[in-house]
């Protein structure tokens, strides 16, 4: 891998952090807001994996697994969090007009 390269594929990581960082200050809405997190996580990967590859070495590599790791983990306590912020947005019974209960969501 060339120097131009890695020059390259740091700025993509900066703008891909940068872009998440926006989107975290700009939303208001905490899905958006989770989503902008997971860009913000993907912009240091893409940086340790060219770092990795520039220097030979499987560093980068494993900095990745664990940046996806970390993810993964934000992202299902995000969602935990979001279904116990807005309990009336889940499936619930009602009733219709013949007394059959419906599950709606």
């Amino acid at each position: 891998m060339s120097v131009t390269t890695l020059i390259l594929l740091l700025a993509l990581a900066g703008g891909i952090f940068a872009t998440g960082f926006f989107g975290l200050l700009a939303r208001r809405a905490i899905l958006f807001q989770l989503i902008s997190l997971e860009m913000m996580l993907a912009g240091p990967a893409l940086a340790f994996l060219a770092g990795g590859a520039f220097h030979g070495s499987q560093q980068g590599q494993a900095m990745f697994i664990l940046i996806i790791i970390l993810a993964a983990a934000e992202g299902g306590a995000g969602a935990c969090a979001l279904s116990r912020a807005a309990p009336g947005r889940g499936c619930r019974g009602q009733r219709h007009d013949r007394g059959a209960e419906a599950l709606t969501c």
